[in-house]
């Protein structure tokens, strides 16, 4: 093949010798079409200048040359972009085509080598000089005859589509003729057939004409066995399979699957998978390589093999077990948060003693803004492990926890899988934030596909719908985040370890925002060291401009003082010819200059009524966003039927605590002088303010006991006592939750008296110290003790 490579650039062809005589004709130049001589062909033009010159030959009854273009994407060529040997031809036809082109039908005469441009506009003439024939007879070039002959008949066997012109070369003796026969039959391709035409010497050029000949039947044939293969192998019931069938044939052939197939089996071998789930691959892969390569089926099959190899099935990260280091980890990116971070250090130490300790199942509750979701990639950096997330609000489909089964087109591994393919490690900490927000719909409950992956017991062999196969979460370190308790299932709550991260103090949050906001901000927005923030700015921002149980609200109006502080330093720094404002000292953030940043203040001071009323009792509550203090307001309306009217969009606990209230009340209206005809004399008209904000809960139970007796007896309530606590039929206080946010919302409003239930005094321990030294705390059982501590004396009677 090289050798043929080599001496096609030398091959000219000829025949009998021809006079050097040089001739003028016109030119055409030809796109994509090489016209030989003894041939006709037919080719359309659409340029003015080969219309021109195709017009004049005939009027002038004359010959035309015909040279190809070097490059046919040149619309105007120029005498170097066309070849140098072309064939002069007899025009025999000229049909006019729709539009401006034209179809010229031509019979190739001789060929001739262009020696001069004559003219070129307006077409182009040119001198030219006739290529004779270089031969002599002999017995090599009989035998080169006959071959080329013997080719020919044996290419008509195969593809008999050129009757006429085979019976023509196999009649003509003439070395000449029956080359441009042969060539016309023999060369597809332009630059093949260019080249022929500039062969000189004939013994050559048969050659070359062999050569393909011998390569087109060749080809031919194995085209033929393949399609024999194929029908060999389909059935005749399925015709419509023929051309996959033959597309397999034809890669079997050339054996360019087999790479491909082979590295599958490698890959799916080394990835440390089970024997049961190598099986089942290698299965695949033999099924895989038997469809046709543009069947649907072979992208699922190919995505499902590289899924499997893919899985980290043995592949785990060494967890670091220096307590000490860990705990420098844990309190450099987390101020406070104590309980999360001994119950981190405990999981090491276990570590540390045992190998075989599952990863334990951990579900972080708490307000937003306390760190939930932080704390968790501290963790992972505490045990130099993956990190990974995964969203699970508002998802309502159970197929994103367990993944869709391959009957579905598009499916996909669910998102436990994903995200421990994407960690590269079995072991990562995976943490699932918002668990509390999954919905379950018609499509199923995505929590109940939650407990196979939570339950230590049943982990260890996790099966995705989309893999079929059990997968090992056991040594995954899950953590879970939540807003709440309340909305998560019973029975997935019972597969988790819940750590409460409470509300944060406002000590806590100055620390917070000195320690760690302050200066990441600093950094975010170009002013390292510039900041100087007091105490005072910080629980003015507190106070004034947020009203949350975390930091979020906090960082962003941290950040916000931080933009008008930027905006300062480019203004001065382009007055003063500065370019980066390194010599503007500090900017002070004090109480007085926090409004400067902020504007006026969000929110009013949270603070306790300012006087002793009749019927307006302070409760205590817990929000997502931590606790509150709520004024509960009773009206009595005389004249009426002893209605109760509740109002403050309450909700149907919270409702019915009221109603128990009521009675209790009724209960204690004798010792208050109470006339029992009030309760049927007068409507009664509850109201809990910010009316357009939910509320619901039994723990406002005694709180609102209170109002309504102060209400009938006339007694104003204590403005300086808040008050928690659920109340029974019998007059006994129940305990609650969230302490430690009521506690920070009774302090924060001024109030330093606080009634809480008895049952919570194992609670007290969690309230920060700073809070609790600050309060006078009651303890109390029942609601008669209630009465007495947030009642004033009437002013008649004295008591």
């Amino acid at each position: 093949m090289d050798n043929y490579s080599q001496s096609i650039e030398d091959l000219i062809l000829g025949n009998e010798p021809i006079k050097n005589t040089i001739r003028a004709y016109k030119l055409v130049a030809l796109r994509g079409v090489v016209v030989l001589p003894y041939v006709n062909t037919s080719f359309d033009i659409g340029r003015d200048r080969s219309i021109l010159a195709v017009n004049k030959t005939l009027e002038c009854g004359e010959h035309i040359l015909l040279v190809t273009q070097k490059n046919a994407t040149v619309t105007d060529p120029a005498p170097a972009d066309l070849y140098r040997v072309g064939t002069v031809a007899m025009i025999k036809q000229v049909l006019k085509l729709p539009g401006e082109n034209v179809r010229v039908v031509v019979q190739g005469l001789e060929r001739a080598e262009i020696t001069g441009f004559i003219t070129s506009e307006p077409y182009f003439e040119v001198s030219v000089r006739p290529l004779g024939p270089e031969y002599s007879p002999g017995v090599k070039l009989e035998v080169l005859k006959r071959k080329v002959k013997e080719a020919v008949v044996e290419y008509n066997k195969i593809d008999n589509k050129a009757g006429e012109l085979v019976n023509a070369i196999v009649a003509e003796e003439d070395p000449y003729r029956l080359g441009f026969y042969a060539a016309h039959l023999a060369f597809r391709k332009e630059h093949e057939r260019q080249r022929f035409l500039e062969t000189v010497n004939v013994e050559k050029a048969f050659e070359m004409l062999l050569f393909t000949l011998l390569r087109e039947i060749e080809i031919l044939r194995t085209d033929r066995q393949i399609s024999a293969k194929v029908r060999r192998q389909m059935d005749k019931n399925q015709k419509e399979y023929y051309l996959r069938e033959q597309l397999k044939a034809i890669h079997d052939e050339l054996g360019d699957s087999k790479e491909e197939i082979e590295e599958f089996k490698k890959r799916a071998a080394e990835s440390g998978m089970s024997a049961e789930v190598l099986e089942k691959v290698n299965k695949e892969i033999v099924r895989m390589s038997k469809m046709s390569a543009t069947s649907p089926e072979t992208a699922v099959s190919r995505t499902y093999i590289e899924t499997l190899s893919e899985l980290p099935w043995t592949a785990e990260t060494a967890d670091s077990k220096d307590l000490k280091r860990a705990a420098e980890i844990l309190n450099r990116e987390h101020y406070g948060l104590e309980e999360v971070k001994e119950r981190i250090l405990e999981y090491l130490a276990v570590t540390q003693l045992t190998k075989s300790l599952k990863g334990p199942i951990l579900c972080f509750v708490g307000p937003p803004g306390v760190g939930k979701t932080s704390i968790a990639r501290s963790v992972a950096h505490c045990l130099d492990r993956k990190f990974v997330s995964a969203s699970l609000g508002g998802i309502r489909d159970e197929a994103e926890i367990r993944g869709h089964r391959r009957t579905y087109i598009g499916a996909i591994p669910g998102i436990v899988i994903n995200n421990i393919k994407t960690a590269g490690t079995r072991n990562p900490v995976f943490l699932l934030d918002e668990i509390d927000k999954m919905t379950a719909d018609f499509r199923g409950d995505p929590a109940g596909a939650m407990l196979e992956v939570l339950d230590p017991e049943q982990n260890f062999h996790f099966r995705d719908h989309y893999l079929d196969v059990p997968f090992d979460l056991s040594k995954t370190l899950f953590i879970a985040t939540a807003n709440t308790a309340d909305t998560i299932p019973a029975p997935l709550l019972d597969r988790m370890e819940i750590i409460e991260l409470p509300g944060y103090t406002m000590t806590e949050k100055k620390r917070i925002a000195l320690d760690y906001l302050v200066k990441k901000q600093e950094d975010a927005h170009g002013l390292a060291g510039r900041l100087a923030v007091e105490d005072a700015a910080v629980e003015q921002i507190v106070m004034k401009y947020t009203r949350e149980a975390g930091v979020r609200s906090l960082e962003r109006q941290i950040a916000k003082i931080c933009r008008k502080a930027a905006r300062k330093v480019v203004e001065a720094s382009g007055e003063t010819g500065q370019t980066n404002g390194e010599n503007f000292g500090t900017f002070a953030v004090t109480a007085d200059t926090v409004p400067d940043y902020l504007g006026a203040p969000k929110y009013s001071d949270l603070s306790m009524n300012e006087t002793d009323e009749v019927g307006a009792a302070t409760g205590l509550a817990w929000t997502s966003a931590g606790g509150v203090t709520m004024t509960i307001e009773v009206a009595l309306i005389p004249g009426g039927k002893g209605e109760i009217q509740l109002t403050g969009k309450l909700g149907d606990v919270m409702k019915e605590s009221a109603y128990t209230a009521l009675t209790v009340v009724k209960k204690f209206a004798p010792q208050f002088g109470i006339d029992s005809a009030a309760f049927a004399e007068n409507n009664i008209h509850l109201h809990v303010p910010e009316g357009a904000t939910p509320k619901d809960g039994p723990s406002a139970g005694i709180t609102l006991a209170v109002a309504l007796l102060s209400a009938f007896a006339g007694r104003p309530v204590r403005r300086d006592i808040a008050m928690t606590g659920e109340v029974t039929l019998r007059g006994k206080v129940l305990a609650i939750g969230g302490l430690k946010d009521k506690a920070f919302a009774c302090h924060r409003a001024g109030i330093r008296t606080l009634v809480i239930p008895k049952e919570n005094h194992k609670d007290l321990s969690e309230i920060h110290e700073s809070i609790r030294s600050d309060l006078t705390i009651a303890e109390v059982s029942n609601i008669g003790e209630v009465f007495g501590l947030a009642l004033l004396s009437d002013p008649d009677t004295g008591h």
